[in-house]
């Protein structure tokens, strides 16, 4: 690659990498803030809107593996140009929107569609490759580091045109930004010298399935999940929760900025303790102090001062845990296959993120309040801490496998652990639908409702 106008070429490929980044993650960052306004207009219910949102990132995170293995192999500059054309499309078609049909599919569908192409999943597995080994995990963190100062430029920006204008109208500093980000991703679409070199002849379809039968991988997936889970609740609302708490619209927006700020600072400091301490146990730190700092902000009375603070703290472990998983995983497949192994990453993470947006929706749409979902996000905070010191971040070995005579035990573990998480999910969808139901008057449609839904589940549950 040429030097361009005395720029090195991992100054352009990391400014390419952090404008995208940042235009991407900024603008979906304001989804948050553009709840009341569209309920109001529109007179849809949170939980609507909610699901809405849980669409997006769940077409976000399904997308994404396929997005991944099709840059492997043709490059993510396409990739990342057919993302930033389907985002537009998708905030063009919400801005149109008069019923909550137009909401889902332009903010739901098509930005979903467009986010898995011009995210993080593509994105940072191709500065990955780019970048040499050394200064990788610093690069990594500054491309994410710069999805967070989108975050804090565009919520304030995006609140004063949303009261100055009207939330239709405020749709277009997003679609701008996003034009110009697509027309600028050129310098991402190469292969760096060393990857070419080191080529094997293993096929992205052996790599993945290598990857899932590698317990380290798939705890990493359960561990990201909850990320995904944190990230979304708190992003989209947020905003709602401080409001129901008796702060303003200001301090909401606000705290939400101040996240974003924090973030950069928590984020490029990672990407500098990640080249000197074991990543694992930096994640392990990471979701504890998440889940310390959910459960302070449901038990201690919420002030303007308690919300800034928290959201200070929440910043600095925001998308600290991007670069230090996805340096994990470049430790321990390599680069060749990193948009796909990157894809499912980030799957599991959008699974989680549809529960922590949907589902957060909905329990406040029955109780009236956040705060049972604010102590669902401390456990799994928590839980998720605990799960990421059994990870080996060190390079995997055909040695490093399952041996044959304990693969069984460890695929029934493994989904034995699902199944039982995949139980807890459905029993609390279960009681939310059944209390919604039953305040509505319709005890047995409740009742049969539940019962067929777990019997449907049953052969999937521990006991299947």
């Amino acid at each position: 690659m040429k030097v361009t106008r005395g720029l090195s070429p991992i100054t352009i490929i990391l400014a390419a990498g952090c404008f995208a980044t940042a235009v991407s993650m900024g603008v979906r960052s304001t989804m948050g803030i553009y709840l009341d306004p569209i309920s109001v207009d529109l007179g849809i219910s949170t939980g609507s809107f909610g699901l809405a949102i849980a669409i997006q990132n769940l077409i976000w995170g399904l997308g994404q593996p396929i997005a991944g293995a099709i840059s492997d192999r043709y490059g993510s500059a396409r990739v990342l140009v057919a993302g930033g054309v389907l985002y537009i499309l998708g905030l063009l078609v919400a801005g149109a929107a008069q019923t909550t049909a137009g909401i889902t599919i332009g903010l739901g569908f098509l930005t979903g569609l467009g986010l898995a192409g011009l995210s993080f999943a593509v994105i940072l597995a191709s500065v990955g490759r780019l970048v040499e080994e050394s200064r990788r995990t610093a690069a990594l963190a500054t491309t994410t580091a710069f999805g967070s100062l989108g975050q804090f430029f565009l919520i304030p920006v995006t609140q004063n045109l949303i009261s100055e204008f009207g939330w239709r109208k405020s749709l277009f500093l997003g679609i701008a930004l996003i034009a110009i980000a697509t027309l600028c991703v050129r310098p991402l679409r190469s292969q760096h010298p060393e990857t070419s070199s080191q080529q094997t002849t293993t096929t992205s379809r052996e790599t993945l399935r290598l990857a899932l039968n590698y317990r380290s991988y798939v705890l990493l997936l359960v561990g990201f999940s909850v990320c995904g889970f944190h990230v979304t609740f708190i992003g989209l609302h947020l905003p709602k929760y401080l409001e129901d708490v008796g702060q303003t619209t200001r301090i909401a927006a606000l705290a939400l900025a101040t996240i974003g700020l924090f973030n950069i600072g928590g984020t490029m400091a990672i990407g500098w303790l990640g080249t000197r301490y074991s990543n694992t146990k930096l994640l392990a730190i990471l979701y504890g102090i998440r889940g310390i700092v959910f459960a302070c902000m449901v038990a201690i009375p919420m002030t303007a001062e308690v919300a800034l603070v928290s959201s200070a703290v929440i910043g600095l472990v925001w998308l600290s845990t991007v670069p230090l998983t996805s340096a994990i995983v470049l430790k321990q497949f390599g680069p060749e296959h990193a948009g796909i192994l990157f894809g499912f990453v980030f799957l599991s993470h959008q699974i989680g993120a549809f529960i922590g947006s949907y589902g957060a929706g909905l329990y406040r749409d029955a109780y009236g309040s956040y705060s049972g979902y604010w102590w669902l996000a401390s456990i799994l905070g928590i839980g998720a801490a605990v799960v990421h010191l059994f990870i080996d971040e060190g390079p995997y070995q055909s040695t490093s496998a399952p041996k044959p005579g304990l693969s069984s035990k460890l695929w029934k573990a493994r989904r034995t652990i699902g199944a039982s998480v995949s139980t807890v999910v459905t029993m609390i969808g279960l009681g939310i639908w059944s209390y919604i139901r039953i305040g509505e008057g319709e005890i047995l449609v409740a009742h049969q409702q539940a019962a067929i839904i777990c019997v449907l589940h049953m052969p999937f549950g521990p006991l299947g």
